[in-house]
């Protein structure tokens, strides 16, 4: 299964902008073993309700509402501040199908996920 994803060097996202707490997914078809050794259940699988695949790309994350301390916040042009992502790209996640947006991008099949719908990630290089 990792071999599908040295296809994911060929999907040109760089002009993508994955938006908020969403994660740009590159599904798996036929999953019953991941690489990993992780395995769905026949029923899971059966019922399509959990999907799995690599993520490709990941959005900045949660916003986080300014400082009240300001007393004029308009006035300043400040950058938006976010709670990052567990999600990143390479990892392998398993998540709820109900939950996703199926997309086509340059003839690839991809899936937009929020992070809330993703129920377990697994990276190889862990530390």
């Amino acid at each position: 299964m990792r071999n599908n994803f040295l296809s994911l060097d060929m999907i040109n996202t760089e002009n993508i902008i994955v938006v908020g707490d969403r994660v740009l997914i590159k599904p798996e078809d036929n999953l019953q073993k991941t690489n990993s050794g992780l395995y769905l259940p026949p029923g899971v699988i059966e019922k399509e309700k959990v999907q799995g695949g690599y993520i490709v790309k990941v959005g900045p994350g949660y916003p986080v509402a300014g400082s009240s301390e300001d007393d004029e916040p308009w006035k300043e042009d400040r950058a938006a501040k976010y709670i990052p992502l567990q999600a990143k790209p390479g990892d392998f996640a398993l998540y709820l199908k109900k939950d996703s947006v199926d997309i086509e991008f340059r003839k690839e099949k991809l899936v937009i996920v929020p992070q809330a719908a993703i129920l377990l990630l697994h990276r190889d290089d862990f530390i």
